[in-house]
């Protein structure tokens, strides 16, 4: 079984040496072939140099590789990147997580189990025994439980967590999407379609932490708009139909 962690980055030099840093560790100790794949999403600042010099730093060619994008295309278009890359390269599973380390390399060893056991979608939640949120304004931990809410009665999955980006899919179920989005409703997009081809699904808890004042504010928009596609994408799921 063969791991592709996809990991989007714009504009975080300030970040991205520590992010990297810190996540390779964990990946060193996991039990199956994983690589770490940065897309680099047409980042301004010197990202790139500094991912660079992170890649040039490894003994293992394999554990840390870099996709640029010539200018920024937006989260769901550097997830799109990251996917064909995933299935180009023959990878099993790929696995999605932000740089900011508000998702936690040290839950990455959680979704081995179900992957070794051939769960076709995990996630990652804050709403079961062992999950939460530390750190996080009220207003984005009400954002997130309303949302929460009414995406899981629209799109009537096994999950109890629909709107966050910490998962991991088989390749071959994320070949059969047609993604559009470039925003963060992609999540949305990828779950609601994916409800048409996914028999298994798994969750594995972890806590969400905010990014600090020295790594800048939250990169989510938490505008009408964006909440409005979130909607749209779990009300599409409704009229899906999951494979029996």
């Amino acid at each position: 079984m063969r791991v592709l962690i996809i990991i989007p980055m714009y504009n975080e030099q300030r970040l991205a040496q520590e992010s990297i840093a810190t996540i390779l560790p964990y990946v060193q100790e996991l039990p199956t072939p994983t690589t770490v794949l940065v897309v680099n999403d047409g980042s301004r600042d010197q990202t790139k140099n500094i991912v660079e010099e992170c890649i040039a730093q490894q003994q293992d060619p394999q554990q840390l590789v870099m996709v640029s994008h010539e200018c920024n295309q937006g989260y769901g278009a550097a997830l799109r990147t990251g996917m064909r890359y995933a299935a180009n390269q023959g990878y099993d599973y790929a696995l999605f997580m932000d740089s900011d380390l508000t998702n936690h390399p040290k839950y990455l060893h959680l979704f081995y189990p179900p992957m070794v056991y051939g769960i076709e979608y995990i996630k990652a939640t804050r709403y079961r025994p062992g999950g939460g949120m530390e750190g996080v304004a009220w207003q984005r931990q009400l954002f997130s439980r309303v949302g929460n809410c009414l995406g899981r009665n629209l799109l009537r999955l096994p999950l109890s967590d629909v709107t966050n980006g910490f998962r991991a899919v088989k390749v071959d179920i994320l070949a059969k999407l047609t993604l559009h989005e470039n925003g963060f409703p992609i999540i949305m997009e990828e779950l609601a379609q994916a409800k048409k081809f996914v028999r298994s699904y798994a969750e594995v808890p972890y806590i969400l932490t905010e990014r600090t004042a020295t790594q800048g504010a939250t990169h989510f928009p938490y505008s009408m708009k964006t909440i409005a596609t979130y909607l749209y994408y779990a009300f599409i799921g409704f009229f899906y139909a999951r494979p029996k």
